[in-house]
C-alpha cells in the first residue's frame, strides 16, 4: 500500500463518521444558507474539531461563501477543505540538519510513545541517516526492555542504564556516544509521568541543559505524543506540557483505530504547534510524515 492509501485506509472511521454526517447535511438542505453553515457547524464540532476551532472555520466559510458567491454544494467542500488546510499550514517538516541533532520524545505513558520512537527511528534508519536511541525513561517497570526491543525491531543502537538511574546522565552518555560514533540522529525517550508537575519540569530542564550544553550547535527537535483515540482530552495534554517544555511539534497516534481524527485540526489551531508525525497502524513502517493536503483528502 502507497501513503495515501495507508492513510485512506487508516483514517476510514473518521472518514466516515465525518463525510457521512456531511453528506446527510448537503442531503436535506438545497440552498447554501445560515441553516446549512450551522449544521455543518455542529458535525465538525461532534467530530472532535473543537468548538472554538469549528466555529472559526465556519465563520471563514460564512465570508468566503459571501465573497466568492457560492451557491452550490461542491463549491462549499472545496472552500472548507481550502480553509483547513490553511489552518495546519504550519511547517511540519522535521528539524535534523545540524548533526548530531537530537529528537526529545515526551509524553504521557499510554500514548505510544516508545513505539513511536522505535518507528520514527526505523523511519530515519532507512533513509539513510545513522540513528542512536537513548532509554532515558528509567522509572517506569520494563521502559528500557520495551525501548530496547523497538530499537532492535528498528536496526538501531542504544544507550541505557539500569531501571532506577538518573535519565539525565543516560543523555549525558548517549550524546558522547552520538558523537565518538558520528551518529546523524539521537532520539531520547523521557519519562511519561513523575510523582508530580514540578519533578518532570525539573528532570525535562536537566535533560535539556545536558543537550544544550553538550550539543550547542546541534538541530534540536521536543516531540509531544499523542493518542487520538482521546480525543478532546489530547488538546488537553499539550497546553499541559507547554507549561513544561518548549513543543516543537507533535506526534499524533492510533488514528486508525478512532473516529476522531477531526482533533488534529483543534490541536493545530489552539496550540499553532505542528503536526510532525501520524500513527497510521501497528506495523514498524505505519509512522508517517504528515502531510496536510492528503490527511484532509483522507476525511472528506
Amino acid at each position: 500500500m502507497g501513503f495515501f492509501d495507508k492513510l485512506k485506509s487508516g483514517l476510514g472511521k473518521t472518514k466516515s463518521t465525518m463525510s457521512d454526517k456531511m453528506n446527510n447535511v448537503f442531503s436535506v438542505f438545497r440552498k447554501v444558507d445560515e441553516d446549512l453553515l450551522d449544521e455543518l457547524e455542529e458535525v465538525l464540532i461532534t467530530s472532535d474539531i473543537g468548538v472554538e476551532t469549528s466555529m472559526k472555520i465556519i465563520d471563514e466559510l460564512r465570508h468566503k461563501i459571501k465573497h466568492d458567491n457560492i451557491k452550490d454544494e461542491e463549491e462549499v467542500k472545496v472552500a472548507l477543505k481550502e480553509i483547513m488546510a490553511d489552518l495546519l499550514d504550519i511547517d511540519s517538516s522535521l528539524n535534523i540538519d545540524n548533526t548530531p541533532a537530537v529528537i526529545l520524545v515526551i509524553g504521557v505513558n499510554g500514548v505510544g510513545k516508545t513505539t513511536s520512537i522505535g518507528k520514527i527511528a526505523n523511519r530515519l534508519r532507512q533513509e539513510g541517516k545513522k540513528v542512536m536511541i537513548a532509554a532515558a525513561d528509567t522509572f517506569r517497570a520494563a521502559a528500557v526492555e520495551q525501548i530496547e526491543i523497538w530499537a532492535r525491531r528498528a536496526n538501531v543502537p542504544i544507550v541505557k542504564k539500569e531501571e532506577g538511574s538518573d535519565p539525565a546522565s543516560v543523555v549525558f552518555d548517549a550524546i558522547e556516544k552520538a558523537k565518538e560514533d558520528k551518529m546523524d540522529v539521537l532520539i531520547v525517550d523521557t519519562a511519561g509521568r513523575l510523582h508530580n508537575k514540578k519533578n518532570l519540569m525539573d528532570e525535562l530542564n536537566k535533560i535539556n541543559k545536558i543537550i544544550d550544553t553538550k550539543l550547542p550547535d546541534s538541530s534540536k527537535e521536543t516531540l509531544l505524543v499523542l493518542d487520538a483515540e482521546t480525543g478532546q482530552n489530547a488538546i488537553s495534554q499539550v497546553k499541559a506540557f507547554k507549561e513544561t517544555a518548549n513543543i516543537t511539534g507533535l506526534i499524533l497516534t492510533k488514528l486508525d483505530g478512532t473516529a476522531k481524527g477531526g482533533v488534529v485540526l483543534g490541536i493545530v489551531d489552539e496550540n499553532q504547534i505542528p503536526i510532525k508525525f501520524i500513527g497510521v497502524g501497528e506495523q514498524i513502517d505505519d509512522m508517517q510524515e504528515f502531510n496536510a493536503k492528503e490527511f484532509l483528502d483522507a476525511i472528506i
